[in-house]
């Protein structure tokens, strides 16, 4: 490895210390610091990867557990999400049998609530209760329950 490379090297530890990162946003941070070079950012990326510093299912159910959470998004969303980033498709399975469905569930009928009350009188209120709980990523056969 390079000195350049043992620089980005310790530069990305620390910050793969301080949060969560998948390969993919590291791989992307290493090419970009030793301008171009494929194969030193990958070799980057392998020892973060051997030293636990970047995991890909710790990164995906940390990050399924948030966005469903906090930020309300139901599970083709996060599944969007994480595909983006090039996790593999076994990961983002195991990352979103993680999420807990009765707070899911919860957050969606409290979603939908605040809608509806945002909504209130509209002649298309069904129809936009829907079109709302779909784009936040949930599954019709879980929205049509509370619509």
């Amino acid at each position: 490895m390079s000195p350049e490379q043992k620089k980005v090297l310790e530069r990305l530890e620390a910050q793969c210390s301080k949060r969560e990162y998948c390969a993919e946003d590291v791989r992307l941070k290493a090419f970009k610091a030793l301008d171009g070079d494929v194969a030193g950012a990958a070799e980057v990326v392998e020892s973060l990867v051997h030293d636990k510093f970047v995991d890909d299912l710790r990164y995906a159910g940390a990050f399924a557990r948030e966005k469903a959470s906090l930020t309300g998004w139901g599970p083709v969303k996060i599944r969007y999400a994480l595909r983006a980033k090039k996790i593999a498709s076994e990961i983002i399975d195991e990352a979103l049998s993680g999420i807990d469905e009765d707070k899911a569930a919860d957050k969606l009928a409290r979603l939908i609530e605040a809608r509806r009350r945002s909504l209130e009188g509209d002649p298309q209120l069904k129809l936009k209760l829907i079109r709302f709980a779909l784009s936040r990523g949930y599954e019709y056969d879980a929205i049509k329950d509370y619509i």
